[in-house]
């Protein structure tokens, strides 16, 4: 069964983030991660108001996991940290 990292992100300093855009696709390129949706078009109806959205879609609950807490992805969100704040969701699919 599918599963997706949903991610909703506010971006301090734009420069910066880019150190993040380019270390984050190593470790989604290693667990076979298909983007979904990425944008800032969006319309938030509750909640805190973020500024960009994500859907990422890997094999299984699991490979999200592992993903998330793998060596490459734990660099990228070190970079991510310093200059955003972020909500990150980890949500079985439905098929």
């Amino acid at each position: 069964m599918p599963a997706y990292w949903i991610a909703h992100v506010n971006i301090e300093n734009a420069e910066q983030y880019q150190n993040y855009i380019e270390l984050a696709p190593l470790a989604f390129k290693k667990y076979q991660a298909k983007f979904i949706a990425r944008g800032e078009q969006a319309t938030s109806l509750e909640g805190e108001k973020f500024t960009k959205h994500v859907i990422i879609e890997f094999s299984d609950y699991q490979t999200a996991l592992d993903c998330y807490y793998s060596e490459e992805y734990q660099h990228a969100k070190k970079q991510r940290k310093q200059v955003s704040n972020a909500m990150i969701t980890i949500v079985n699919g439905l098929r």
